[in-house]
């Protein structure tokens, strides 16, 4: 008999979580606007808002934040995450960030100028909005299969070289790099392959662009590579991540994903002029070369996560949480994003949902309903994300109109995903009593679902 599938970690603390009443539930989110982010913690239950930082470190890296050098230049885990970055991704150059959209911030100030465009595989919030707020242009590239959520592709986070080559073709003078994210978040936490990682280079060279990945699932990418692409299946990890990365020129990474820790970024590159330019955005916006806002004990360990991230058993524990949470939706007849991707699972609002307008953002209100139902938390990565345009200020209604449910790396069991699996479905029998929406009370003019107020429709 085969064994069952168990976690590869033992729990050795706890957190107290408490159970919330329906009536104090109302009462919170109508207090927060209808906004899932004005949430207190203390006011959910289940918390799937994002893994970005939400992770449990482990006994090695809680080890390794004691070691922390805090010097304020040359500090020793300065090189020891250089290191780690090194031995991990190839990239020789790195800057330390406090977090992702600080990586974003330094690179774009140097590589985006206005009236650019930025093709690349569905741009997630950050990076849109960088783009944007240099009056650049993003433009998505992703492969059609990727938003027909019920289609099965195993690489549905591929760039499509066709619609790339279109761009490069009529605008090449308008294109600073081309930007890879891996998994591709905004498409469903979806890999992509190597073999598309290698046109993508291909074509960049042609029209001689760089490549940059935005890089904060890479492992779990690798990971997807070594199940999904035959010619990987006897390979370790860590050399499908080399060779992964030997495609790109410069990679932006929030080490809050697969680096397992609570707060943290870099940029990684080769280029010796281009390191020198974003090191004057870096001394300006994070700090100094050798720690840019961060403190010594986050840099050991994130040089510590890396290696942990990029571990098989712990991947594959990892992925099939979120693949175990994905089935038991698909079993109750949920629609949702397939394959399962890496980090979440991301239920298809316009199908559950299919008699609400747009208009009144299905899945920010499917998203408000199953924490009323249970007190989980997830986010809508749909049309109240998508923004406005930057032109027309119109509301854009993107293809994918998404509920996430983000697990968090070690943090809750397969139990908690039972509670949020049957929330769902508790919803999902009562949809047709769900005939009223949200609206739009008070938004920010840039990336506005951070912040935005909502009432009734």
């Amino acid at each position: 008999m085969e064994l069952p599938f168990s976690e590869s970690y033992r729990i050795k603390m706890v957190e107290t979580i408490r159970k919330s009443t329906l009536e104090e539930r109302q009462k919170w989110i109508k207090d927060a606007k209808y906004n899932l982010f004005l949430l207190k913690s203390e006011q959910v239950f289940i918390d799937l808002l994002t893994d970005s930082g939400t992770g449990a470190m482990s006994d090695k890296q809680w080890s390794e934040m004691m070691l922390g050098d805090e010097s304020y230049a040359g500090a020793s885990s300065y090189y020891k995450m250089k290191e780690a970055i090194f031995n991990i991704t190839g990239f020789d150059r790195f800057l330390p960030t406090h977090q992702g959209r600080a990586a974003e911030n330094v690179l774009f100030s140097v590589l985006v100028k206005e009236g650019n465009l930025v093709p690349g595989n569905s741009h997630f919030d950050t990076t849109k909005g960088h783009i944007e707020f240099r009056k650049a242009f993003a433009v998505d590239c992703t492969i059609e299969e990727a938003f027909d959520t019920s289609c099965t592709h195993p690489f549905k986070g591929n760039v499509d070289p066709e619609k790339l080559e279109d761009v490069l073709k009529k605008s090449a003078d308008k294109v600073p790099f081309i930007i890879v994210t891996l998994t591709n978040n905004s498409a469903g936490g979806q890999p992509v392959s190597m073999e598309n990682l290698r046109m993508v280079r291909q074509i960049a060279d042609r029209y001689r662009k760089i490549v940059i990945f935005d890089a904060a699932r890479f492992a779990e990418n690798a990971y997807f590579i070594k199940l999904r692409e035959e010619k990987y299946k006897g390979v370790p990890i860590r050399t499908i991540v080399l060779e992964m990365f030997s495609y790109a020129d410069v990679m932006t990474m929030s080490s809050k994903k697969d680096a397992i820790v609570n707060i943290g970024g870099f940029i990684g590159m080769r280029d010796e002029e281009l390191f020198r330019q974003c090191s004057v955005f870096n001394i300006m916006f994070e700090g100094y070369l050798t720690y840019g806002g961060l403190a010594g004990r986050d840099m050991n360990a994130i040089a510590q996560g890396l290696y942990e991230g990029t571990d098989f058993e712990y991947l594959d524990t990892r992925v099939k949480q979120v693949e175990y949470l994905g089935n038991r939706l698909m079993k109750f007849g949920i629609p949702v994003q397939q394959p399962i991707g890496g980090h979440a699972v991301f239920v298809d609002a316009k199908r559950f949902l299919p008699d609400l307008k747009k208009e009144e953002f299905q899945a920010q209100t499917l998203a408000i309903q199953i924490y009323l139902e249970a007190g989980v938390r997830g986010v809508e990565i749909g049309a109240l994300m998508a923004d406005r345009d930057p032109v027309t200020r119109e509301n854009r209604f993107p293809k994918l109109e998404f509920l996430r449910l983000a697990i968090p790396r070690r943090v809750y069991t397969n139990n908690h995903m039972d509670v949020v699996a049957i929330a769902l479905k508790n919803v999902f029998d009562r949809r047709k009593e769900v005939t009223r929406g949200m609206k739009i009370i008070r938004e920010a003019s840039i990336m506005r679902h951070f912040t935005v107020e909502l009432d009734l429709a």
